[in-house]
């Protein structure tokens, strides 16, 4: 008889591998470094220094955003343009609309009429028209290029801070005077909250002065002017107006 083949012993089971020892939670990251808050001397219409004062970081030392800049220089300029431009085109250049010649039989080219567009005083193909070339900017994009503006300024040490504009007259030679007094030559713009009509008038024959109120300072203004005169209350409102609103927990930032 054929012998009875032996079963194989059984495997011994694997001994459990130890866990692998958990690894130890990373430590949380530090909380990112508040830029300093910028300071700059507050000046008298006489010129002297009156007090220093501190700016708002998150106003004055915003993250820089050359291309939000750009974008919102762009967005100015576009709406500055008058767009009247005008080409006549064939149904409106002056002209007879008879045929020149008959169809067949001259041995000519084939027309239509005398204002085509092939032939000489004819009229302009898909030439320009009037149109609005302004568009819609977001406003918390506009907000945004403002405080990357005046962060590049302050930067620059180009913005000065004065108490109040004590114009009393319109007449252009205070404000040159005042101005003069405080080391603003050349390009400037000039921003208060309510401007007077004293200082706007006294103003607008001095070349290259701007006089804008705080309410319409664009990113365009601050950056296209070689000095940034601000009055002390504008600079509270542009700060009270370009800080960040927070809502409650949960909904985020309102800008």
């Amino acid at each position: 008889m054929a012998e009875k083949k032996q079963k194989p012993a059984p495997k011994a089971k694997a001994e459990a591998k130890p866990k692998a020892e958990a690894a130890p939670k990373a430590e949380p990251k530090a909380a990112a470094a508040r830029p300093a808050s910028p300071k700059v001397n507050v000046v008298s219409a006489t010129g002297e220094t009156v007090r220093e004062i501190q700016l708002s970081p998150v106003v004055f030392a915003a993250k820089p955003g050359s291309h939000l800049v750009y974008e919102a220089v762009k967005h100015h300029r576009a709406g500055g343009r008058r767009g009247t431009h005008m080409t006549k085109n064939r149904a409106l250049v002056s002209g007879s609309g008879k045929k020149p010649w008959r169809q067949k039989g001259t041995g000519r080219a084939r027309v239509g009429e005398t204002r085509n567009p092939l032939w000489r005083h004819g009229g302009t193909v898909f030439g320009p028209q009037p149109r609005d070339y302004s568009w819609a900017m977001p406003k918390k994009a506009r907000a945004a290029a403002l405080r990357a503006a005046l962060s590049q300024r302050v930067s620059e040490g180009a913005v000065k801070v004065i108490e109040a504009f004590e114009v009393g007259e319109p007449k252009t030679k205070l404000l040159k005077a005042l101005l003069g007094k405080i080391g603003v030559v050349g390009k400037a713009t000039v921003v208060d909250y309510e401007p007077s009509e004293y200082l706007v008038l006294s103003g607008r024959n001095l070349e290259g002065v701007r006089v804008v109120a705080s309410t319409h300072l664009t990113a365009y203004d601050v950056i296209d002017c070689k000095h940034l005169v601000v009055s002390q209350e504008a600079l509270d409102k542009l700060e009270e107006r370009l800080t960040p609103q927070v809502r409650a927990a949960g909904q985020g930032a309102v800008r």
